[in-house]
C-alpha cells in the first residue's frame, strides 16, 4: 500500500507542554492550596499552570521557531498529569475549561502553530463516571462489561485488599477499558473524532500498545482521516514499532529508538545510571560514533521513508529524566543531541525548558515549572543555539525531507549529509574533549574546489580531490551548506 503521511509535520518543530508546570495566569481562577510555583515537584499536588498562561506565551514559542505544540493531557482529571481521565468532553477546569482551550486552538492556528493533545484511551479513572457508576452500584451497574471486574467487593483504594479489578500496569487508580466492548470503542472514536472537529491537528496516543483488540487502530486512523486528512497520529511505542507503521495506524510514534543511543552517543562515560533505571530505552553502554552510525543506519532503515519522515524524534520528555540531569549537568551533551535532534529525519520535538538549560531527574522532578520569574538561572547560551538551530532547519528543506547519507564515523566523530535537489547539508558532531581534523568524501555531492559556508560552527576549507577536510570542535559540531 501507499503509505501517506501529513505534509505539516514534516516541517514541524514541536515543542511539548505539560500544562500544570509552564505558565499560569490570573485570568484563570484557581483554587487556594496550590504548591508555591517555584517549588520542586512532587507525584501529587498543583502548581495552578493552565492553557490560558500558554496563549499568554505564544510570543516566546514562536520566537523560538516553534510550529506545533504537543500537550500532555488537558482533558478533566483530578491529577496534576492529567493521565487519570474524569470527563473525555472538558477540558479541565484548572486549565481553564473548554473556552480556554478554543482561545489557545484559536491563538495557535493565527500564528501557524499546530496542536496535538495527548489521549489515554486504554484505561480512564476512578472517576470517570462509568467506572464511577459501577463503584457505586456494585454488580447492579449497566456499565459493568465496559471494564475488567474480577469479583466483588471492589477497592479502588485500599491497597491492602484485592482491587479485584483489572488495572493498567495493576495501578487501581487507572481502570482498565474493555476496549473488545463495541459500545467502549464506540465511545473513544467518538471523542477522537469530536476533538479533530473542535479543530486540533492531531493525537498522541498513551500507551497504545496495551489496546490490542483487533481493528481498534485501524479503525481510528480511518475515522479521524475521514475528518482531517492531515491530522497526525502518534504513538507512545518505546521499542520497534513496526506492526504499527504499516500506513493503516500511526504516522509516526514518539522515537525513542533515537533517544537511547543519542544519549549513549553523546553523554557516553556521563550518563548517570540511576536517572534512566526502569525507562524502556537504551542508554548504556557508552556508543563510539562508529556504533551509533550503524544504529542509526539500523534505525533508518526499520520503516518506510514517508513513516521516518513523521517520527516524533526526541531525547527527553515528561517520562524521563532530562537529558541535562542523566548526564550529571554536563551542558555539551545538550548541545551535542540537539544539533543531531534539528538535523535528523523525523519532527523534533524540544521538551519545554530544555532550551534554557531546565534541570529535572526521573518522574516527578524532570515536571519542574518553567521559571519566568527567574531569567537570572536560564541558560542563555543554549537558547541562542536551540534558535540558531531550529532557524537553520527551517531554512533549509534538505534537514526537513532530504535523503540521508552517512559520510564519516570513527571513535568520536560522526558525518552525514542531507541532500535534496540541489541542495546538500553537511553535519559533523564530534563527541571527544579534542578538537579533531577528519576527511569527509564528499565526491558527487560537493563540485571540486567548492567551499561550504557554515551555518553552524566555523569552516573555511574547499573540497580538493573529492575530499573535505573539516575541523571539528571537541564537544561540539558543524553544519554545512
Amino acid at each position: 500500500m501507499t503509505i501517506h503521511t501529513p505534509e505539516w509535520v514534516k516541517h514541524a518543530i514541536f515543542y511539548q507542554i505539560f500544562p500544570d508546570r509552564f505558565a499560569k495566569s490570573e485570568r484563570v481562577v484557581k483554587p487556594h492550596n496550590l504548591q508555591p510555583w517555584d517549588s520542586l515537584p512532587t507525584p501529587e499536588g498543583y502548581k495552578g499552570g493552565d492553557l490560558l498562561g500558554i496563549v499568554e506565551r505564544l510570543d516566546y514559542l514562536q520566537d523560538l521557531g516553534i510550529t506545533a505544540v504537543y500537550f500532555t493531557p488537558i482533558f478533566q482529571s483530578a491529577s496534576n498529569h492529567r493521565y487519570h481521565t474524569h470527563d473525555y468532553y472538558q477540558i479541565d477546569p484548572m486549565l481553564g475549561g473548554n473556552e480556554a482551550f478554543r482561545e489557545l486552538l484559536e491563538a495557535c492556528h493565527r500564528r501557524g502553530i499546530r496542536v496535538v493533545i495527548d489521549g489515554v484511551f486504554n484505561h480512564a479513572s476512578r472517576g470517570f463516571f462509568q467506572f464511577n457508576d459501577i463503584l457505586e452500584n456494585g454488580p447492579y451497574s449497566a456499565y459493568l462489561d465496559w471494564f475488567f471486574i474480577e469479583g466483588w467487593p471492589l477497592s479502588p483504594y485500599d491497597g491492602a485488599r484485592p482491587a479485584n479489578y483489572v488495572g493498567w500496569f495493576n495501578n487501581r487508580a487507572l481502570p482498565k477499558f474493555n476496549t473488545d466492548n463495541p459500545q467502549v470503542r464506540e465511545f473513544l472514536m467518538r471523542v477522537a473524532e469530536h476533538w479533530v472537529r473542535q479543530g486540533i491537528d492531531g493525537w498522541r496516543l498513551d500507551v497504545p500498545f496495551e489496546i490490542t483488540t483487533e481493528g481498534f487502530w485501524q479503525e481510528f486512523r480511518r475515522r479521524v482521516k475521514a475528518i482531517n486528512p492531515e491530522a497526525y497520529i502518534v504513538g507512545e511505542v518505546w521499542r520497534d514499532a513496526s506492526q504499527w507503521l504499516q500506513g493503516d495506524q500511526f504516522d509516526g510514534v514518539m522515537n525513542y529508538l533515537f533517544a537511547g543511543p543519542t544519549i549513549a552517543y553523546v553523554a557516553g562515560p556521563r550518563v548517570d545510571p540511576t536517572q534512566v533505571v526502569g525507562r524502556d530505552y537504551v542508554t548504556s553502554p557508552p556508543l563510539t560514533a562508529a556504533e551509533y552510525a550503524r544504529v542509526i543506519e539500523d534505525l533508518l532503515t526499520r520503516y518506510d521513508w514517508e513513516i521516518q519522515l513523521t517520527q516524533l524524534t526526541l531525547f527527553d520528555s515528561h517520562d524521563t529524566a532530562r537529558l541535562l540531569t542523566i548526564a550529571r549537568g554536563d551542558r555539551s551533551s545538550v548541545r551535542l543531541a540537539t544539533i543531531l535532534l534539528m538535523t535528523f529525519p523525523g519532527a523534533p520535538s524540544v521538551f519545554y525548558g530544555d532550551e534554557i538549560g531546565l534541570p529535572g531527574g526521573i518522574d516527578p522532578d524532570a515536571r519542574r515549572t518553567m521559571p519566568w520569574n527567574h531569567p537570572e538561572t536560564w541558560d542563555m547560551e543554549a537558547l541562542a543555539y536551540h534558535k540558531q538551530l531550529i532557524a537553520a532547519r527551517h531554512a533549509l528543506p534538505a534537514l526537513r525531507i532530504g535523503a540521508f547519507r552517512c559520510l564519516y564515523a570513527d571513535d568520536a566523530v560522526f558525518a552525514f549529509a542531507r541532500t535534496l535537489n540541489e541542495q546538500t547539508v553537511i553535519v559533523a558532531v564530534n563527541n571527544d574533549e579534542q578538537a579533531r581534523q577528519v576527511a569527509l568524501p564528499v565526491r558527487n555531492l560537493l563540485p571540486e574546489n567548492y567551499e561550504a559556508s557554515a551555518r553552524y560552527g566555523k569552516h573555511h576549507n574547499r573540497v580538493v580531490h573529492g575530499i573535505l577536510q573539516v575541523n571539528v570542535p571537541a564537544r561540539d559540531g558543524l553544519i554545512l551548506v
